[in-house]
């Protein structure tokens, strides 16, 4: 088997450690044989990882398209704002296309994107990996085959995990709305694109309350200095503290933030960062902006009703749910791959252990994928289209609309075309 080629656009975390790291675990189904990043030492990196020739390394995205077509597809895992023109000119140039969500920040160009894929006839498929987790996977065949009666309503809690929350939302990349987009787009896409999948039915309308409760000036303890390695005398109560962060907890290395900090994990080379660097800032000292917290309330056309909530301050990154339905119930925690299914009628209590691949997102970095892949092979139609995934991102932003205005409700029938 001849593997699929493609070039990365954005060599970061996702983009590197994710999406192109397939290709060095499945050399046979996947190779890379193009990157366009502006930092050279990732850019180099990645290029000596994946033996990609210098005349195929570029610093600027759009010098790939300064080229004749030399790839079967593209990976767009550029920063947020920076999705639409990539995408839009990978189609044109005859590429197929996987885009990290979140896709666009705003409505028109999220439209114009799954316009632009159908003009062309290439596919354009977004990150929403979750489509591919066996633990929903799970529940979406269980709410199918009738195991709970008519589905009635679903409770959501994307527990953001404060560690989290601290890296990417405060002093990270996604600290601010008009840089990245809002919270509720960039984390929770996810979430209002499984929640859709789940109930099976268009949005009819949405509302929400949140807010940045904590991650600002207000709660500064007294003598914080602007970086945690100037001297810090909370650095023993502050769970924020970033050295403790970054060289203590398992998660820093497990799920890829140390390389975000510094390419070289060395001890010293992670302080040396920290030490004015972003990710050395305190907390309450950043020029952060978006929530900390927030709650969405859902009604679908088919009357199921959802209550979802994203909040920061949670021990653990995960996700758990619970399907009501006529005749029964399911709950379950992703990050634990436990259900627990009770039958009304029979009494039954059934606990699921999903077996779960080891990697991102419970195995749905890789099982995503080789889905993405496949359907370059064979044809057919991605379980995460553009047209599968704009309602998720709609739903995003019409919640952080209502957020805006106090909570009012948005139609989403006449939000859809407006603006």
């Amino acid at each position: 088997m001849k593997p699929i080629t493609a070039i990365v656009l954005g060599a970061g975390q996702r983009g590197a450690n994710v999406y192109a790291a397939y290709a060095l675990n499945f050399p046979n189904e996947l190779k890379i044989v193009g990157v366009a990043e502006p930092r050279s030492d990732r850019r180099e990196a990645f290029a000596k990882a994946h033996s990609i020739p210098v005349e195929r390394c570029f610093g600027d995205w759009k010098e790939v398209f300064q080229r004749e077509k030399f790839a079967d597809c593209v990976f767009v895992c550029t920063q947020d704002r920076m999705h639409f023109e990539p995408v839009v000119r990978a189609l044109e140039a005859g590429y197929d296309v996987l885009c990290e969500k979140p896709m666009s920040y705003d409505r028109a160009e999220l439209i114009a994107m799954g316009r632009k894929a159908k003009e062309t006839g290439r596919v354009l498929s977004i990150c929403h990996v979750l489509r591919y987790s066996p633990f929903f996977v799970k529940i979406k065949e269980l709410i199918d085959s009738g195991a709970i009666g008519q589905l009635v309503s679903i409770q959501h809690i994307e527990s953001v995990g404060y560690w989290h929350m601290a890296h990417s939302f405060v002093r990270g990349n996604w600290n601010r709305s008009e840089q990245s987009c809002p919270m509720i787009l960039a984390k929770c896409c996810h979430d209002t694109d499984i929640l859709t999948w789940l109930v099976g039915s268009a949005c009819q309308s949405v509302s929400s309350f949140g807010s940045l409760a904590h991650f600002n000036a207000a709660h500064k303890p007294d003598g914080a200095p602007e970086y945690c390695l100037d001297g810090c005398v909370h650095r023993d109560s502050c769970p924020y503290y970033a050295p403790r962060f970054y060289l203590e907890h398992p998660k820093a290395a497990s799920d890829g933030f140390v390389s975000v900090v510094s390419l070289d994990p060395s001890h010293e080379a992670v302080l040396a960062a920290l030490q004015h660097g972003p990710y050395g800032r305190c907390v309450y000292r950043c020029d952060n902006d978006v929530v900390d917290n927030q709650v969405l309330n859902l009604l679908y056309e088919n009357g199921v009703s959802v209550s979802m909530s994203m909040c920061a301050f949670t021990a653990h990154c995960e996700r758990v749910i619970n399907v009501m339905g006529s005749r029964g119930q399911i709950r379950g925690n992703m990050e634990s791959s436990t259900l627990e299914l009770d039958d009304f009628a029979s009494g039954n209590h059934t606990t699921l252990q999903i077996h779960t691949p080891s990697g991102g997102h419970s195995g749905s970095d890789a099982a995503m994928m080789r889905e993405f892949l496949e359907t370059l092979r064979r044809g057919g139609i991605s379980k995460t289209s553009a047209d599968a995934s704009v309602e998720s991102h709609l739903i995003a932003l019409a919640a952080e609309e209502s957020r805006l205005y106090g909570g009012v409700a948005i139609d989403m029938n006449s939000w859809r075309t407006s603006g």
